[in-house]
Formats: structure tokens, sequence, C-alpha cells
């Protein structure tokens, strides 16, 4: 909650340099309640699911984001794709297929409730309401044209933060507890804010390149970034992965970067004349 504060913070301070065409419409406020829902219940699931599968598991099946993406952008932004961009989808979910289908003993060890049919379920769904949230940020964009990257952020991250706040802070205990640590800890305060702080610049833009390039751009840049995490993560935090899992991480990444080199070569494709 307060990392969704500081980004509303940035947002406000920042909205006056957005460039509003002539006789578009700003997104209604009611538009982004739909997205804010999906955007604060998914993660959440995501991180729940780390009790249950290795981290490693869980980035890889996110990777898979792209895959929600496509079908929510066909169901609410009527998108077309191409059979190359579907092949690559069926590479991409066989790599995860293989990846799934082989355990690693050494990593369910550090597991606190290890459960892989729980474990996946959770970031399945954080990967459909991840997909819904991209897909109607992206309907929100087109249909109202005058939005700009700052306005999607800010009441993004106001109703998120709403959301969240209610939950910590009246449903549950969870916003007391925070309060008390902190007074707790005074010096973990400047660590708190420098995290909310990083995450804020962040997401100025990722929000840029979803009003510029569209949700699925996003998913890629994001998704390669999470082949480094693996690797990261095995190599120097421990996260054991085994010859069979490295395939499924390879098949996976090579249909993304395929579904790149799609994208890239039909920007640069000469356009049709009516």
């Amino acid at each position: 909650s307060l990392f969704e504060s500081v980004n509303l913070f940035l947002s406000l301070f920042s909205s006056g340099g957005g460039s509003k065409s002539k006789g578009a419409k700003s997104a209604p406020l009611i538009e982004y309640m739909k997205p804010a829902v999906t955007n604060t219940v998914g993660p959440a699931l995501g991180i729940l699911a780390l009790k249950n599968i290795p981290y490693s598991s869980q980035v890889l099946v996110k990777s898979c984001k792209l895959v929600p993406v496509m079908i929510m952008g066909t169901i609410f932004g009527k998108k077309r794709y191409s059979l190359k961009e579907y092949l690559c989808v069926a590479l991409i979910c066989l790599g995860l297929v293989v990846f799934s289908l082989k355990k690693s003993a050494a990593a369910n060890k550090k597991l606190s409730e290890p459960n892989l049919v729980t474990g996946y379920a959770l970031v399945a769904v954080n990967l459909a309401f991840d997909g819904f949230t991209n897909a109607y940020q992206d309907k929100i964009n087109t249909t109202y044209k005058a939005t700009s990257s700052l306005d999607m952020m800010c009441w993004m991250n106001f109703f998120t933060g709403s959301f969240l706040s209610i939950y910590m802070f009246g449903a549950t205990g969870v916003g007391a507890e925070l309060v008390g640590f902190l007074m707790a800890h005074p010096a973990s305060v400047a660590d708190v804010l420098g995290f909310c702080l990083c995450g804020a610049l962040g997401q100025l833009f990722i929000f840029l390149t979803i009003n510029k390039f569209g949700a699925l751009t996003l998913t890629l840049v994001t998704t390669t970034r999470k082949f480094f995490s693996i690797f990261i993560s095995s190599v120097f935090m421990g996260s054991t992965l085994v010859g069979q899992q490295w395939v499924g991480v390879a098949l996976l990444f090579a249909g993304l970067l395929w579904n790149m080199q799609i994208k890239s070569a039909s920007k640069k494709a000469p356009k049709k004349a009516d």
C-alpha cells in the first residue's frame, strides 16, 4: 500500500506533462476499477504460490503471460493474431510442460508447503488476472485516446492502493503489524521508502510502454527480464534446476524470441495502400 501511495504521488506530481489530442476524451475513473481489482488480487496469489513451488518455477510460469494477454486481447480488444504467433504460443506451452514434468528435489526441500498442483494453480490464476489487466488497459488506451500513461498509472495505483488499504487496515490487522514493525525498526523505513521509490519510477516506464506500444510489447520486455531472473536464481541463489527443466526454459524462451522477431518484422514491413 505504501508502494502504491508513492506511485500515486509521482503520478499526480507529473500529471501536467501529458499531451492531449483535441476532441479526444480521457477514460472515466470507473473504467480503472476493473483492472485495478485484478491488479490487486493477481500479484498476491503469485506470492502465495511461492510457498508451494520454487521461485524459478513461478517465474517461468509467469513468463507465459503472453498466452493470457493474447486470449484476453482477442476477447476484450477484438484483436487478431497470425498463425506464426499461435505457433509461438504452442512452443511456449510445450516448454512449460517439459519444465513442469520434472521435479527438482533440491529446490522442493526449501519450500514451506510444497504442493505443485496448488502452486501452479495459484500462478495460473495470477496469469489470467494479469492478462485481463493488460488487455483492459489496452482497451482503455484504444477507446479513450486522450488517456496518457500518467493517467493510467495514477488511477490504477489509486484504486489498487485503496483496495489494499481496505484489506490491510479494515479487513485484517496486517496494516497495524506493518506500522508496528516500522516503529520497532525505524532504520527499515529508509529501505522501504527506497524500494517503493524505485518501484514507482520503474512503473513510469511500464505504463509509458503500455501507452505507446501496447501490452504485448510490455509482456515481451518483462519476460526477457524473467529469463535472467531464472538464471541468477539458479546460479547465484541456489535454486537448483535439472537438465530437463533447462530444456523447458530453452523452448519457452525460443518461442518468446521468435514472437519478438515476428513483431519486429511486421513493423518493418511496408503497409499496403488502400
